[in-house]
């Protein structure tokens, strides 16, 4: 939701803050300290926090659709949201949660087999919209020129993002591996639209996977992903939609297939694929729910398995049909498929989800990855871009609990954005970007924003004042 040209229907500051959800007192000690102080493991290892400040605020006083009523079949793009619906993170954090399976790019950097690379490489893709799920809070869209950098030596990469665009709202980031063993780059320009019960974001734009040592570059594009029940009822999200994985070196190709709903909620978050050859043989196939684990097997054992279970499970395929629609007719219209993914005999484990914290759903349904992305350490003010998202006022109110506070810098930050748009148009003066540069995918031709170097050598003196 890019809420730069504002409705004016709706005054977040304004409209009353609901009450502080209770947060279990024992939390958050763990960390023992929060916002700039982290302690030191034993080993010389920073450990980042595991809880946030202050728990999320109830969502059960508001209503999405006084505002959405007017916007069936639009395009989300200047549209204020509330900032009780939310998530005290930035969009271009939610990007860098691409690295939290970052393991799975190490891994496909250690095979010398392509199938095993493909695999792995297919594992971190979608391992990339895990971190999603339950995660129906809305991330803060990016000002024009805001930046975000991460680097996590305990976990071998650096990572820095920028947005690059307003009008679209185009995300540009860029990763490299300590060891210079893989670069991550690509540009995000998510294309939302509200359709009565649902809002869905298309994904746009082209993620590139190089592992250098192998000389080999991979492409692919993520599902669309959709959040159910915005006007009533529980909340939940699904992804859909085919990927295509290219190994642009090799020409094998990794055919992924996220699967809607479905009747009964029968597909719900199951992926369904397999990787080919360059002469289109099918090497293996690939099952599992991007919500739990993946896992490949061949072609001919899977074949065998699903022609088995067709012959013998009718009986028990009706039979268990009739029972979930049995517990979605009393779930809200949200499917609540409890089963796993079904084992085949002698299939391989790419990859499992992580567990999330013990109060996640007090916070914000994130990720022990996603706690830490807005962790503002001692002395980190000092070395970070001024553009950094970990500086935005509004985001940290909101973290802290003050929601007041937060609404009232999201709309000054706004104006302020759209006061310096004027300014320059007024000026005839275009927008420079300081970190990133259009330019054509080497690998697909397709345009691109691309990674013009100088980040890390901390030269700040022209970066633009956002907040």
């Amino acid at each position: 939701f890019d809420s730069d040209n504002s409705s004016g229907d709706f005054s977040e500051a304004n409209h009353k803050v609901p009450e502080m959800l209770d947060l279990d007192p024992h939390q958050s000690s763990r960390t023992g300290k929060h916002n700039g102080e982290t302690e030191i493991q034993e080993n010389g290892i920073k450990r980042h926090r595991t809880s946030l400040p202050a728990p999320m605020f109830s969502r059960s006083d508001f209503s999405v659709w006084s505002i959405l009523k007017k916007c069936i079949g639009l395009e989300l793009s200047k549209i204020t949201m509330p900032i009780v619906f939310n998530e005290p993170l930035s969009f271009l954090q939610r990007i860098t949660e691409y690295m939290e399976h970052i393991y799975l790019i190490n891994k496909a950097c250690s095979h010398a087999d392509p199938l095993e690379r493909m695999q792995a490489v297919a594992a971190f893709a979608v391992s990339a919209v895990a971190s999603q799920w339950e995660r129906t809070g809305k991330p803060f869209n990016p000002l024009l020129g805001e930046t975000y950098e991460l680097t996590r030596e305990d976990l071998g990469f650096r990572f820095i993002s920028e947005q690059v665009s307003h009008h679209p709202p185009i995300s540009a980031f860029y990763s490299e591996g300590l060891n210079k063993d893989f670069i991550f780059h690509g540009s995000i320009y998510p294309k939302l639209k509200f359709w009565g019960k649902s809002i869905e974001a298309e994904p746009r734009g082209t993620i590139t996977l190089e592992l250098l040592k192998h000389n080999e570059a991979y492409t692919w594009t993520n599902p669309t992903c959709c959040v159910h029940n915005v006007i009533i009822g529980k909340l939940w999200l699904e992804q859909y939609g085919v990927v295509e994985i290219v190994n642009h070196s090799t020409g094998d190709k990794c055919v992924l297939n996220f699967k809607p709903c479905g009747l009964f909620g029968k597909e719900l978050h199951r992926v369904e694929g397999y990787i080919q050859d360059k002469h289109r043989k099918k090497l293996c196939v690939i099952y599992g729910k991007w919500t739990e684990c993946l896992w490949c097997t061949d072609p001919t054992t899977y074949e065998t398995y699903k022609k088995s279970e067709k012959r013998g499970g009718e009986q028990k395929k009706k039979s268990s049909e009739e029972d979930i629609k049995s517990e979605n007719d009393e779930a809200d219209d949200m499917p609540e498929v409890q089963d796993t993914v079904q084992f085949i005999p002698g299939s391989k484990l790419l990859w499992r989800i992580n567990c999330r914290p013990p109060n996640s759903s007090q916070m914000y349904n994130f990720t022990s990855f996603a706690v830490s992305l807005n962790e503002l350490e001692k002395g980190m003010e000092a070395t970070l871009a001024p553009t950094d998202c970990r500086l935005r006022p509004d985001i940290r109110n909101m973290e802290n609990g003050n929601m007041d506070v937060a609404s009232k810098e999201k709309e000054r930050l706004e104006e302020k954005q759209r006061a310096a748009r004027k300014e320059r148009a007024k000026d005839e003066v275009e927008w420079h970007t300081r970190w990133f540069h259009q330019g054509t995918n080497p690998y697909t031709g397709t345009p691109d924003w691309l990674y013009s170097g100088g980040y890390f050598d901390r030269n700040f003196s022209d970066c633009p004042d956002i907040y």
